[in-house]
């Protein structure tokens, strides 16, 4: 009873045993109502061998006989006021009398029942038109024994039908549905097994069939979603291994780039302006770099950047941007901001810089002329509006927008700005989100929380 096929098989029978069920019910009152028309009938058959006697008088081995035929104690028609009976000498006394006449189908179907269960035996009259004509009544004093044993032997007969109709019917409905739906399901099980053993093997994918119903939806469903399944696991397998090769290199990476700060260092006793103006940037700039390689293995052993909160300027911050961020690919590119000194939030300036740079350096390569910042502090929030006067975003990269490897909207792009800057966003309890992009221009909107923001003057 486990399976599928054996509850559908026994809930078939069930049901059509159900359904026999509610057919037999008016169908034992139809049979007694015949079987009370055929002893009136027969009782008028009899009575009107009286019209053939010359005193309408019989003897007692022919009344015998007569009262025999139809299984009654006494007979009796009436037709036209006229009155004429064929009895027994002591007929028995009548214990329940059914009148024909004047009935309705719930009690018909009552009576038969209660004839049914009944275990006494009683005399009963039956009162009622002959079927041979319907202006004669007649009346049959008998017992019920022999309507219950024909009630009784009719109920059998249809218990009998009814089973092996329902046998039948479920034979064939556990062969269709074993056809139609067991196997199938089997098939999608077992493919959706085979395929959990070994996801990146492309022969454990479903075939689909050409069915149109709901099965043949399924597999293909379920091949498409394998497809995605593998393709993911398969994009995050080559993601691990190159998580691994930057792992290897990171050291020598960081190595270089320390002997780089160690060089840069020396600039600081050059006494030519320009130099000494440039230095201090680009040893924060060396630094950043140390400081990108270890966040890229903390990305890639799955660890979450630590967030070191604390309040600043944040148009000292975008300053730096603007002045930092290399826009080479774009040299027509302006940033610019209005925002007021004032302005101060608490977040991690290192990380918010990171994914404020990766918005500008995504607007100039995108073509945009001028990128804008605007900000404010409002209901415990902040919101950072990156907006660029770019060509906007194509339709197709908006469905992977922020996805890396995937939501780049140039060719040879990575898509990691987009994914760095979201989950800055993340990090911080907020959110990153496209406002708008078109011929009129893009807005990026950064916002996260900065319940404890302070207000005055940056020191």
């Amino acid at each position: 009873m486990r399976s599928l096929s054996s509850r559908l098989l026994v809930l078939t029978v069930l049901f059509v045993m159900v359904a026999e069920v509610l057919i037999f019910v008016p169908s034992v009152a139809r049979f007694r109502e015949a079987w009370f028309s055929e002893k009136l009938g027969s009782a008028h058959l009899a009575i009107l061998t009286l019209d053939a006697t010359p005193d309408r008088r019989i003897g007692e081995m022919l009344r015998d006989e007569l009262l025999g035929q139809v299984g009654a104690y006494a007979l009796f028609l009436r037709r036209k006021g006229a009155r004429h009976f064929i009895a027994t000498d002591m007929p028995p006394p009548v214990i329940r009398t059914f009148d024909l006449q004047n009935t309705n189908a719930m009690k018909l179907i009552a009576d038969a029942f209660m004839a049914l269960i009944a275990t006494e035996d009683r005399v009963i009259r039956i009162i009622g038109p002959s079927p041979k004509d319907p202006k004669v009544i007649i009346e049959i004093v008998m017992d019920e024994r022999p309507l219950q044993q024909a009630l009784k032997g009719f109920s059998w007969r249809i218990f009998g039908l009814s089973l092996g109709i329902s046998l039948f019917a479920a034979i064939l409905v556990f062969l269709s549905l074993q056809w139609l739906l067991v196997r199938p399901m089997r098939r999608i099980t077992a493919s959706m097994t085979a395929f959990r053993s070994s996801p990146e093997d492309v022969n454990r994918i479903i075939n689909p069939t050409s069915r149109n119903d709901e099965i043949g939806t399924a597999e293909r469903e379920l091949a498409e979603m394998q497809r995605g399944l593998r393709a993911a696991l398969k994009q995050k397998a080559n993601l691990a291994a190159l998580g691994s090769a930057v792992a290897k290199v990171n050291h020598d990476l960081r190595g270089i780039l320390s002997s780089a700060l160690l060089v840069s260092d020396s600039l600081e006793s050059v006494q030519d302006p320009e130099v000494r103006r440039v230095a201090p940037r680009l040893m924060s700039s060396i630094e950043r770099a140390v400081a990108l390689c270890t966040d890229s293995l903390d990305y890639v052993s799955g660890k979450n950047a630590e967030i070191k909160r604390e309040s600043f300027s944040l148009r000292q911050l975008t300053q730096e941007i603007a002045e930092t961020v290399s826009v080479s690919t774009n040299p027509g590119a302006t940033v610019t901001h209005g925002l007021d000194g004032e302005l101060k939030v608490i977040a991690d300036r290192e990380l918010l810089y990171r994914a404020l740079g990766n918005l500008v350096r995504n607007a100039a390569e995108a073509g945009a002329k001028e990128i804008r910042f605007t900000a404010e502090n409002a209901n415990g929030q902040t919101v950072i509006d990156v907006v660029h006067d770019g060509p906007g975003i194509p339709e197709r990269a908006l469905a992977n927008l922020f996805l890396p490897f995937e939501g780049s909207t140039r060719a040879g792009g990575t898509g990691l700005g987009l994914a760095i800057a979201k989950e800055v966003a993340h990090l911080h309890g907020g959110d990153l989100t496209l406002m708008r992009s078109g011929q009129e221009g893009t807005v990026f909107q950064l916002k996260f929380p900065n319940e404890n923001a302070l207000f005055g003057k940056a020191h």
